[in-house]
């Protein structure tokens, strides 16, 4: 997955209801771009190298992981679906929503579409001071200045009033309440992804299964029969190490936990691979480890069909995984559904992310996150 880089957007309106426009587009640049993470208040604003009705203008920060030319196209189609028509001129005119990058982080672009940073915001106060409600720590990689040092040293006279406040999407979200969050799903279900975002935009430790390093996994796809008790001892010992160890450790700069498996996991492998004398065995020392594991405050499990996996399992190569067998997935979808049947006394949230694309659809992902405030609403 690519990594979560933070933008900043300028948003201006001049034409029709100046709020609702500016809102609608906060919502929309939440559905379709990033998670909108804080949004500056609300500021009126004279029109800036033309004459026309006043702006109103703010500043939001978001998290993304589309490239800046994709956040272009999609910032275009964004003013479009808002009623903005662009007219062949170089010259400032009146608009019902303008929408500009401001800056992607400490990178610099220069090409034919695209200047970032903006090669004007530093002589524009109706940038300059909603960026600074941000509160970023930000340093204009060209000018080597921070916000309020560009503030100071803008010539811009222009009388920029504060109107109000606004709200960012992501204060409808109280994920960050919960102390421990494990996301399931079955192989190529989307588990990495999903928490390695949420961890991102949340603040969270983020703790992923280290399938990578088990020797015994290759093996195992080529013989299962061999390899398989070998194989779900050594996940278990592993899994119980690693979720002892991250979660007893209290980290003071993240508010909570989201890993990409949980423990119970193990016997629904073991389940399906073992033969019945060695799952036993197995489930024996399973229930020892197992009451003395932390129980997640929220288990999400994502559900994919079969052939949608199989897709995800060949589109992301992994040499020893291209042999899986439908049947195998189908036994471990069962395994969960009739695990999770069970456990009355676990938070569970199961999400069909069939036909989902979390990492390409920004309004998949919102879905998710909607999906699971709804369960931490009750």
């Amino acid at each position: 997955m690519k990594s979560q880089k933070k933008v900043v957007l300028s948003l201006g309106s001049n034409q029709g209801n100046r709020r609702e426009n500016i809102e609608n587009c906060i919502q929309l640049i939440h559905r379709k771009i990033g998670l909108v993470l804080r949004v500056s208040k609300l500021y009126e604003t004279p029109s800036w190298g033309f004459e026309s009705d006043a702006f109103y203008n703010c500043a939001l920060v978001l998290h993304t992981s589309f490239s800046a030319e994709k956040i272009l196209r999609k910032i275009a189609s964004i003013e479009k679906e808002l009623g903005r028509i662009r007219k062949k001129t170089a010259n400032y005119e009146a608009r019902i929503i303008d929408i500009d990058i401001i800056s992607i982080e400490d990178q610099v672009v220069v090409s034919e579409t695209l200047n970032i940073p903006h090669p004007q915001m530093q002589h524009r106060l109706f940038v300059l001071l909603p960026l600074q409600d941000l509160k970023l720590e930000w340093k204009h990689p060209l000018l080597q200045k921070t916000v309020q040092e560009l503030i100071v040293g803008c010539e811009d006279t222009s009388d920029c009033a504060i109107v109000s406040g606004l709200d960012s999407p992501y204060q409808k979200y109280h994920i960050n309440k919960l102390n421990y969050i494990a996301i399931e799903g079955n192989i190529g279900a989307g588990k990495t992804t999903l928490a390695s975002r949420i961890a991102g935009d949340f603040n969270a430790k983020l703790v992923l299964e280290r399938f990578a390093d088990n020797p015994f996994l290759p093996k195992f796809y080529k013989d299962q029969n061999r390899y398989a008790f070998p194989l779900e001892m050594s996940f278990l010992a592993d899994r119980y190490q690693q979720l002892a160890d991250d979660l007893s450790q209290f980290d003071l700069f993240k508010d909570f936990v989201v890993a990409d498996y949980h423990i119970f996991k193990s016997l629904i492998f073991a389940k399906v691979t073992l033969q019945e004398d060695e799952f036993r065995l197995y489930k024996t020392l399973f229930d020892i480890i197992y009451r003395e594991m932390p129980k997640p405050d929220l288990y999400v499990y994502l559900y994919q069909n079969t052939d949608r996996l199989l897709h995800n399992i060949k589109k992301r190569g992994r040499s020893y995984e291209q042999e899986i067998p439908a049947e195998y997935l189908d036994k471990i979808n069962k395994g969960y559904l009739d695990y999770i049947k069970t456990q009355t006394d676990l938070n569970v949230l199961i999400i069909d992310v069939s036909d989902f694309d979390f990492v390409k659809k920004q309004d998949d992902y919102t879905k998710i996150l909607e999906a699971i405030q709804l369960k931490i609403n009750g």
